[in-house]
């Protein structure tokens, strides 16, 4: 997500009046820079960043830009995004369905046209002039194929509307696109009247999902039988689709996305003003009634506030204010952000947050409001320090929820935007730890690889295109000067993904009358617009130390970890009526928790077995508050049930290749055994060269140990128990064990890991580590050893920093990380020592759902059948969930299944889908590279490491 680019002067003392922004256009530039003049602001406490220092990180971010960018378009272009750890392009219905994520994939190149307006920014015109003629000559939209509205809107859309605006500015400077004719801007139009279709609906809210060939008719188009769709998704498209309008003077596309915004404002609940997270396309009824400002409500929001700075229409910030007001009221319960009803809106859906919030702080500064998004954006980067990345969803104590991390950008946008607005170089440091965490831990050979477990340290194969559109985009604004930009920044506004439109737009072909429809619904008075584009004196009232102020009480907030529980407002008073029974200090034979239980509406039912049921019935309530609190009680039971049935799972391990000429850089995510050496218990891991065994299968006694004596065996899955497997190799003299899965094309990317179980029997005698890969995972080891014959990997609970791997040993200074001063050998490895050991001190006690399985990883025997994992009890209570008996009743709309489903709208699914191919202009055939050629890049990215450190000498 990305705030606005700002534009123009402005920022005076009247700036944030109702009056001034009620001023109409003459004020848009106003409104998207008033933030930028309290630049000038430096707040002190934070030691300001030299000149040269700024420039070598800025040098460093063109470095990783190049890096990611030459990758793409070396081993992937023209298809849609980098594997980085294969080294080749990810063709959709070519690899393996990942569900939802891959709905942004059409086959039109989707990376080079996200990333085009990043080259003219990091001042690249030469690349871009080349990028802009292959996207001319190459790309083609008449692809049959299905594809997310929203995804192809931001990216695409954008990508070219962002590209269009880049080229006639440099053709108006006169030096370079001298031969552009609005080609972009032709094919723009052409894919704008593609998703029309899309808005054939009685609300006049698109559909998910279109086919760029077919539209939505069917047979043909294999959509357009979805009902719902999330508000985000039919939210988000003012901007490009207005500015497609006022670019070619057809009025159509800014229609439709006005009556798509105008349904969803309407819709809203009332009484608080938010918005749910999924709708029905067709009735308007709210799907998901909880609502929050991170995964599927996020850019909706952010649309409003800059629809309003882009065309100049009040009744967009009119709605916007009215929107977080009622944010700040129920959601902010700072620093968090946490989903609520929209009915009951005193009500925590859920007791996690999602990545994706993280825009919001960057929102926050174009609206002025400076002190939650200091607070919401502190609390952040300590999740940040303590993972190194921000988990996909961490829950309220700070302990991981989801653990992947797809490279997301919205952190580092908030930062640039709190950077400019604050001027205190502490930002500047939270983006050098940005520009290093990503170097040191997910920079591969073949480009930036997306994390699978920010735990282990585990690489997913996947580089997103938004990591080239956003990212760089961010963190090299953030360390630029004004003179090292070809153009005024200022001139442009953000995009959700972080492409640029100009603000002159607003005065160009207005086809759509102003209508303000925002007061049929609400008054509005001027407390509603307090802290809109506030002065300087207001943002730091005579206070240098104001930011720091406002952090110094976060500091420890993830280390002292844990509030035991979200308190409000009215709850934190000394008098008054004492906090609603919450699920962790519940106990059943406490006869006051039993009497307010039935105060609730709860009753409590023993079973035979000794187990006990709750079940809630809202009717029974002394009151609706009562009812309220049973609500939540019930709710947190069950996540409590679900999270201590999944802390009994171990964590997902890794197998990190450091072997020449890998040396640590390839980290596979591997499954743990409920047996044999715990890794989390041996920080140094397991470390040796991987021999195959013979039998391959490993069901027998080993008749090769003199060649996995002392070495790391590897075995195929199958024939007998992991156990029996295990004993088999410890027998024959091998210091561990790698199994790899049979099953063809199997991948940590797709499958979700499980633990390999014992065989029923007493296990104590196993005491080498084991662990389990998947195909892809496997043969990327079995690779490795035809090409290298010796390959030497290490065992581990996560991924190690290399300098710790290498510690005393005369290795090549490219191995360890870019970013660190190269002194001796002996001080580098004392150095890196330290950090490991500060790294190490922060263990992970929770546990993903989603990339460990609740079943346990078995095999069949044709003799016995191993014990399964017995289910957790928690404090010997189940609950019963059925929709009679858990659910409210009627009259109240929240349901206790809505918390249990939620999810991240890209998050990947198990689902099957094919996709028919179509005939493009060019080779869609993977680019599978040969180690020769992985080599020649992994040589040129030695050079480069060389190069820097030399420059930081």
């Amino acid at each position: 997500m990305s705030g606005a680019g700002g534009g123009g002067e402005g920022g005076g003392p009247g700036c944030g009046s109702p009056a001034a922004w009620r001023a109409g256009w003459s004020l848009v530039a106003t409104a998207a820079l008033c933030l930028v003049s309290s630049a000038s602001v430096l707040a002190a406490g934070a030691a300001p960043m030299s000149k040269e220092e700024k420039q070598r990180l800025g040098n460093q971010v063109l470095e990783m830009f190049d890096h990611a960018y030459g990758n793409y378009m070396e081993h992937a272009y023209p298809a849609d995004e980098l594997m980085p750890l294969t080294c080749r392009g990810r063709v959709r219905g070519q690899e393996p369905s990942r569900g939802d994520v891959d709905d942004a994939l059409g086959k039109f190149s989707l990376t080079l046209i996200d990333t085009l307006d990043t080259l003219v920014v990091l001042n690249k015109t030469k690349e871009f002039e080349e990028a802009v003629r292959k996207v001319v000559r190459d790309v083609n939209l008449d692809n049959d194929i299905v594809v997310s509205v929203f995804e192809t809107n931001i990216r695409v859309l954008g990508g070219l509307l962002g590209g269009h605006s880049v080229a006639i500015m440099l053709k108006e400077k006169g030096e370079h696109m001298q031969w552009y004719n609005n080609e972009l801007l032709q094919m723009a139009k052409q894919l704008g009247y593609k998703l029309l279709p899309a808005f054939n609906t009685t609300s006049g809210l698109p559909y998910p999902r279109i086919n760029l060939k077919f539209g939505m008719r069917k047979p043909e188009a294999r959509t357009g039988t979805e009902t719902d769709t999330c508000t985000a998704c039919a939210g988000t498209l003012i901007l490009e689709f207005a500015a497609l309008s006022r670019f070619t003077g057809t009025s159509i596309f800014e229609e439709y996305a006005r009556k798509a915004l105008d349904f969803l404002w309407e819709k809203r609940q009332r009484s608080s003003n938010l918005v749910g997270v999924t709708i029905n396309i067709h009735t308007g009824d709210w799907v998901r009634k909880d609502s929050g400002v991170g995964a599927g409500i996020d850019s909706y929001y952010e649309y409003l506030l800059k629809a309003y700075v882009l065309l100049g229409d009040d009744s967009f910030l009119e709605r916007f204010n009215t929107h977080y007001d009622a944010i700040m009221r129920y959601i902010s319960q700072p620093p968090l952000l946490l989903d609520v009803h929209i009915h009951k809106p005193m009500l925590n859906a859920r007791t996690w947050m999602d990545s994706l919030l993280a825009f919001f702080p960057g929102l926050q500064v174009l609206k002025g409001d400076i002190r939650p998004a200091i607070e919401t954006h502190e609390m952040l980067y300590q999740v940040i320090k303590k993972h190194n990345f921000l988990p996909e969803a961490f829950t309220t104590d700070f302990r991981v929820h989801w653990a992947q991390h797809p490279l997301r950008p919205e952190f580092a946008e908030s930062t640039y935007f709190l950077y400019k607005a604050t001027g205190d170089p502490y930002y500047l440091e939270v983006g050098k730890t940005l520009i290093e965490n990503l170097n040191k831990y997910a920079r591969v050979p073949c480009g930036f690889a997306a994390m699978k477990d920010v735990r282990t340290g585990s690489h997913e194969d996947r580089m997103d295109s938004f990591f080239l559109a956003e990212m760089f985009k961010y963190l090299y604004l953030l360390f630029a000067d004004k003179e090292d930009i070809i153009f005024d920044i200022e001139d442009y506004i953000f995009t959700t993904e972080a492409h640029l439109l100009p603000l002159w737009l607003s005065t160009t072909n207005q086809t759509v009358s102003k209508k303000n429809t925002t007061t049929e619904y609400t008054e509005l008075d001027d407390s509603n617009f307090d802290w809109t584009c506030p002065n300087t004196q207001i943002l730091f009232p005579n206070d240098p130390m104001y930011a720091q102020s406002i952090r110094e009480p976060l500091k420890n907030v993830v280390d002292k970890s844990c509030p035991r529980g979200v308190v409000r407002v009215e709850e934190s008073f000394g008098s008054g009526p004492k906090p609603p029974l919450r699920a962790r200090d519940f106990m059943a034979s406490n006869p006051e928790h039993l009497e307010i239980l039935k105060k609730m509406g709860v009753s409590l039912i023993h079973l035979k077995d000794g187990r006990v049921q709750l079940v809630q019935h809202a009717i029974q309530a002394a009151s609706s508050l009562d009812a309220e609190d049973g609500l939540r009680f019930m709710q947190e039971m069950i996540e409590l049930s679900s999270q201590q049935q999944k802390e009994q799972q171990l964590p997902p391990r890794a197998v990190q290749i450091v072997s020449h000429p890998f040396f640590g850089r390839v980290v596979l995510t591997a499954g743990p055994a409920q047996f044999g050496m715990d890794l989390s218990k041996h920080k140094s891991g397991t470390r040796g060269f991987v021999a195959s065994s013979k039998p391959y299968n490993g069901c027998s006694e080993i008749i090769n140990p003199e060649m996995v004596m002392g070495k790391i065996a590897l075995m195929q899955r199958g024939q007998c128990m992991f156990a029996e497997k295990a004993r088999n190799i410890q027998k024959a003299g091998a210091i561990g064990g790698i199994v790899i899965d049979d099953n063809e094309g199997s991948s940590s990317d797709t499958a979700p890991l499980f633990q390999m179980a014992g065989d029923g029997k007493n296990t104590d005698d196993i005491t080498i580590p084991m662990l389990f890969l998947f195909n892809k995972e496997g043969n990327i080891i079995l690779d490795a050893i035809k090409e290298y014959e010796e390959v030497e990997v290490l065992l581990s609970d996560k991924a190690k920093d290399r300098a710790t791997i290498f510690k005393g040993k005369m290795l090549p200074n490219y191995i360890f990380d870019s970013n660190l001063e190269v002194e001796n050998m002996e001080q580098k490895s004392f150095e890196n020592d330290s950090e490991n050991q500060k790294s190490e001190k922060t263990t992970s006690d929770s546990q993903d759902l989603s990339s460990v399985s609740q079943e346990s990883m078995e095999e069949s025997s044709p003799v016995s059948q191993p014990d399964s994992v017995p289910p957790a009890d928690v404090d010997s209570a189940s609950i019963l969930s059925s929709k009679e008996d858990s659910c409210p009743t009627e009259n109240h709309e929240t349901a206790i299944h809505d918390s249990e489903c939620t999810e991240l709208d890209n998050q990947p699914q198990e689902q099957s889908k094919t996709e028919e191919e179509s005939s493009p202009n060019v080779s869609w055939d993977n680019k599978v590279q040969p180690m020769e050629s992985i080599l020649a890049d992994w040589n040129e990215d030695i050079e480069a490491f060389e190069m820097m450190e030399k420059d930081e000498l």
